[in-house]
């Protein structure tokens, strides 16, 4: 009945009478039907064709089913440019210009998003978060008692299980290249991995050794997250291991999501790793909600030019356009160093801070 308001000449009350065709493969192919119908209803301004959509009269037939969509799709994109403070009724020039002035909302030049302090002033919503995990969106419990344990438990049995995969060949090779690196610098706990001469056992077995070695070190270096990560997407496959996320954050992540806010991962865990623990949480996956995932191959995490780095790859225009929180100082003061906005997440279990470090505190993402 609505839809009768739509047609020229039309209102609610008015009887309107909509012939019904058959769909083909083809649009031109609906032209004897159109015709025929046009004939039969001389005073219809519109024809139904079934499993389709409705075809109107004007200068031409035309769908209105695909106009109707494509409305559908500029307001949409008009919602999230103002959502994402660009201007959405540029450019400068032809009709839109004109239009510009009567379509300004509530008055303002630029529909830069805002949210309220509490002193009532308004601060713009970020246009990219990159967000840390460990002691972040994640316990550092669950990473330190879970995860890590699990590793270092099962890298034995998955060495053996998957020694002649590629994924495992290239893990062997990181960690042979990592092996002989720490040697030469005296790394306690590196022992030297024989050939393949010596037999699987006697490798696996050395693996296991500088495997063991650096997980109780803690280290943040690429050989050991992707077997890391090769050794958890297993145990989550076989349902042994589900990601944990705090109470606020998939709230969060859906709220920045609507608005149109990429949210990244940031972590010394590899991407696997990054996309396992977000893909079966106790929340559910919410890695529909996240835009990318960032880690050690682009840089130490306290180093600045790893952000310097994200900076570029996320192509804002400037760095401050971007939010990275984490809960380790010298992370946050690397990012500040590369001219991105950072903020420290405080969460039960996390270290300690420097006294006047500066940043922003967080106890939960409903504070962003």
């Amino acid at each position: 009945m609505e839809m009768i308001k739509g047609i020229k000449g039309h209102g609610y009350y008015d009887e309107l009478v909509v012939p019904i065709i058959e769909n083909t493969a083809y649009e031109y192919e609906l032209t004897d039907s159109l015709a025929k119908a046009i004939e039969a209803y001389p005073k219809s301004t519109a024809v139904l064709v079934r499993n389709h959509g409705v075809y109107v009269w004007g200068d031409t037939w035309i769908s209105a089913k695909t106009q109707t969509e494509c409305y559908h799709y500029l307001f949409d994109a008009a919602i999230k440019l103002h959502q994402m403070g660009l201007d959405w009724s540029a450019p400068n020039h032809g009709p839109i210009q004109s239009a510009r002035s009567s379509l300004r909302i509530a008055g303002e030049s630029n529909f830069s998003v805002k949210a309220k302090k509490d002193n009532g002033d308004t601060d713009p919503f970020p246009r990219c978060i990159v967000l840390d995990i460990e002691g972040t969106t994640t316990p550092i419990s669950f990473v330190s008692e879970v995860l890590f344990p699990y590793a270092r438990d099962n890298v034995g049995r998955h060495l053996s299980l998957t020694y002649d995969t590629p994924d495992t060949q290239n893990d062997i090779k990181l960690l042979r290249s990592q092996v002989e690196s720490d040697l030469e610098q005296g790394v306690p706990g590196a022992v030297p991995i024989p050939s393949d001469d010596a037999g699987k056992e006697e490798v696996i077995a050395a693996l296991v050794a500088n495997v063991d070695a650096m997980i109780k070190a803690d280290r943040k270096i690429t050989a050991l997250k992707e077997l890391q990560g090769h050794i958890w997407r297993t145990g989550y496959e076989k349902d042994e291991l589900e990601g944990i996320v705090y109470d606020d954050v998939p709230e969060a992540l859906e709220k920045w999501h609507a608005l149109g806010i990429k949210v990244y991962i940031y972590s010394s865990g590899s991407r696997l790793a990054q996309r396992l623990i977000f893909g079966k949480t106790n929340h559910g996956d919410l890695r529909k909600y996240l835009s990318g995932f960032f880690d050690t191959t682009v840089g130490n995490k306290k180093e600045t030019r790893s952000y310097v780095e994200i900076s570029e790859s996320l192509g804002v225009d400037k760095p401050s356009d971007i939010l990275f929180v984490t809960d380790v100082y010298q992370e946050a003061t690397a990012a500040k160093g590369a001219g991105l906005e950072a903020v420290i997440s405080i969460r039960p279990g996390n270290g300690p801070l420097p006294e006047n470090h500066g940043f922003k505190t967080i106890k939960s993402f409903s504070e962003i």
